[in-house]
């Protein structure tokens, strides 16, 4: 008896549930056949500001058309990208935020616009490992964006976002760099690990890089042939040494010193 009554109040809500579908499936399809623009248009604000993104989209998507260059084009334009953006669709609504800014140059929104594209980009940029399109072009926007609103309020944020995301290629160019190193290929390694110093000069990777010169130089140099030995040996105290000036104190100083008295001696016994 108890749970016969439980399974009538379960009902009740369950019914009272699909009936409200329906009859919003209902409303929804009427909206979609109706030929009154302005009803459409007034339907998809309402479903807009209700979060119903994908409703919302379908109809501003048509007035897109319907209403192209009048004075309620601007606003569509806008809805559809934030359509996208609050749908969590960031390619889509990237696209839509810059065309909005070209297409609107001069709004209001159009500070807005550009912010949230290159935005969209930065929230589609993906761990360090990966490919860094995304990243790469997330800076380029920032940079646009901060080129053309550098007074703006956002700026502070956009700053932030591309030293993050400058940091993020940082890492990639020295793990890439370091992988040369790890997989025995000296030689690459050590040109690698120089250019991630030429294009991050104050990289936070610089102490470490700076010993992996020192060691994968005097790595390479035990492995070559006679004729080449020397200039790497050469290299390798070199390297020590602009390592040692830089970081006397560095938690690699023993290790490095170890690579250069060998170097030392390696060309001593090399004299005879």
């Amino acid at each position: 008896m108890f749970s016969t009554v439980l399974r009538k109040k379960a009902f009740i809500p369950a019914l009272f549930l699909a009936l409200l579908f329906s009859t919003s499936c209902s409303e929804y399809n009427k909206v979609l056949k109706s030929n009154d623009v302005d009803y459409k248009y007034t339907k998809a604000v309402e479903y807009y500001n209700d979060g119903e993104y994908n409703k919302a989209l379908s109809l501003f998507d048509e007035l897109g058309t319907l209403l192209r260059g009048s004075e309620k084009s601007e606003d569509i334009h806008y809805y559809i990208a934030n359509c996208h953006y609050n749908l969590g669709e960031y390619y889509f609504a990237s696209y839509y935020y810059k065309n909005f800014t070209r297409t609107f140059p001069h709004s209001d929104k159009a500070e807005t616009t550009l912010f949230r594209s290159a935005y969209c980009s930065y929230l589609n940029s993906p761990e360090y490992s990966l490919d860094q399109t995304d990243t790469e072009k997330a800076i380029s926007e920032f940079q646009l964006f901060l080129n053309r609103f550098p007074a703006s309020a956002l700026k502070d944020s956009a700053n932030a976002m591309v030293f993050e995301l400058r940091e993020k290629l940082e890492r990639k160019a020295f793990e890439n760099a370091k992988l040369y190193y790890t997989t025995g290929q000296y030689q690459s390694a050590t040109l690698a690990l120089e250019n991630v110093l030429k294009d991050y000069p104050a990289s936070t990777y610089r102490e470490e890089i700076e010993f992996l010169i020192v060691k994968s130089s005097y790595l390479l140099a035990m492995n070559s042939v006679t004729s080449k030995k020397v200039d790497r040996l050469n290299d390798t105290i070199d390297n020590y040494h602009r390592f040692v000036d830089a970081y006397a104190d560095s938690r690699f100083i023993n290790e490095a010193e170890t690579f250069y008295a060998n170097a030392l001696r390696e060309l001593d016994k090399m004299k005879f």
